[in-house]
């Protein structure tokens, strides 16, 4: 026993990329985040474990004789997650999911749930509430869920028995951070925990064939609470976005090993659940006010789906000494570029100037294609002129005032004309190799200052 204990060592991981030190590091030398080594206790692997799991071997199997089974994936009854999926859920897959508190991750995965036990064996495994809570969810929300099986249970050792013995197609972990392994002495949410728990439930994924649904806090920051590693363990990661006071929410694809990336998906919160909207052009539209300077709708590409946002801006003089730059669902130091363009290269004088800028709809944008937009729409509250409001405007701005071309135009070009738009303006090299502007007057640019002339 106490030659056991001595064996017993400190050590110092990551939480953001696993990294292992024997030591304590004030930056992380994998990472180069601070302040992210947090202590725990290590204990070595025993050499009979190790023999036992070189056993049984599998057989290596030639590519050409592998079955990838192309396109069997199974419906989730929700069209606009089956999107965000890229189809579905693929067998043997494990998809993570995170989100604020509140926002509908446990009431998502429910519906679900209750869809697809009416055809294969589901098992719900919760560690933070009691079924009979759960059932209350299931019954507020008018879930039938006669084939649903539920436990609850935080101890990896006995989920796995039970995955064992009942076989299910699906289960479901709500969530990974309340689950440990007896194997360590950490505590439950910590690194090593959430990695092993997750390693091992992924092993017996893919032994057994089943899909694995993990339920994953998130930290202040939005991000997923445990280490970076996580992420990439699993297939899939969706995040909830949106405000949970609100009734939309944003499901966001941000990878996925069987579809496509930043894949967006609308859902509406009602009395019955989380409903898909067909239609979130419309929806991001809903409410715009018509000629009203600093307003402007850009064209953007989410995934492999065309959407038509309003961008929102508002320049006003200071009256600090410092202008002030706030952006919410654009990046900070975009808008900041973008600013220093217009000053340097149009001329506008926004050195004592405040600016504000908002997407309407609570829609984060990472794509460059919205740099056109945003510029429009500084330009337009500065100078006080509405943008026509049957114009639309995408591309990509340079350092030196180019509007630079972007991807899949008559893709956009198609969503303005089924939502009523008349008009857009967007790269010059964009419109050299359009096909057919579906009966929309384009107007192409090379730089901002030729933009600036069309919209005003």
């Amino acid at each position: 026993m106490e030659a056991e204990m001595s064996k017993i060592r400190t050590k110092y991981i990551c939480s953001e990329c696993g990294y292992e030190s024997s030591g304590w590091l004030g930056k992380c030398p994998s990472c180069l985040k601070w302040n992210t080594l947090l202590e725990e206790v290590a204990e070595p692997e025993q050499a009979s474990e190790i023999k036992h799991s070189l056993k049984d071997l599998p057989p290596a199997i030639p590519l050409s004789d592998i079955d990838a089974a192309e396109g069997f994936r199974i419906g989730t009854g929700s069209a606009e997650l089956d999107r965000v999926l890229g189809g579905g859920i693929v067998p043997a897959s494990m998809v993570l999911v995170g989100g604020d508190p509140g926002i509908g991750k446990s009431t998502l995965i429910l519906q679900v749930c209750s869809k697809i036990a009416s055809q294969k064996r589901v098992l719900y495994v919760s560690g933070e509430e009691s079924i009979q809570q759960i059932k209350l969810r299931a019954d507020r929300i008018g879930l039938a869920c006669h084939h649903l099986y539920m436990i609850s249970e935080t101890s990896l050792e006995r989920i796995e028995a039970v995955l064992e013995r009942d076989k299910p197609e699906l289960v479901v972990i709500d969530s990974i951070q309340t689950m440990y392994s007896g194997k360590l002495n950490s505590a439950p949410g910590s690194v090593s925990q959430v990695r092993e728990v997750t390693g091992s439930l992924l092993r017996i994924a893919k032994k057994l064939g089943i899909m694995v649904f993990i339920v994953g806090h998130v930290t202040k920051e939005g991000a997923i609470a445990g280490p970076r590693v996580l992420e990439h363990m699993v297939d899939t990661v969706l995040y909830f976005e949106g405000d949970r006071r609100q009734d939309y929410r944003i499901l966001r694809s941000v990878k996925n090993r069987f579809g496509s990336t930043n894949e967006i998906g609308l859902f509406e919160m009602g009395e019955k659940g989380l409903m898909d909207v067909q239609n979130p052009s419309s929806i991001m539209l809903e409410g715009r006010s018509e000629d009203q300077p600093g307003s402007v709708v850009v064209g953007l590409l989410e995934g492999t789906r065309s959407m038509l946002v309003e961008i929102q801006a508002l320049v006003c003089p200071t009256s600090f000494g410092m202008p002030r730059r706030m952006a919410t669902g654009l990046d900070h130091n975009r808008l900041a570029m973008l600013m220093a363009v217009l000053e340097k290269k149009v001329g506008m004088q926004l050195h004592s100037f405040d600016a504000y800028l908002n997407v309407a709809g609570g829609l984060k944008i990472e794509e460059p294609a919205a740099d056109l937009g945003v510029v429009a729409a500084i330009a337009s509250s500065f100078k006080s002129r509405p943008v026509s409001h049957d114009t639309v405007l995408f591309g990509e701005v340079g350092l030196t005032g180019e509007v630079r071309a972007v991807g899949q135009s008559e893709k956009r070009l198609s969503e303005c004309a089924r939502l009523g738009f008349k008009r857009c303006i967007m790269p010059a090299g964009s419109a050299r190799s359009l096909r057919d502007n579906h009966g929309l007057e384009i107007r192409p640019v090379n730089t901002i200052e030729e933009m600036l002339q069309a919209l005003f």
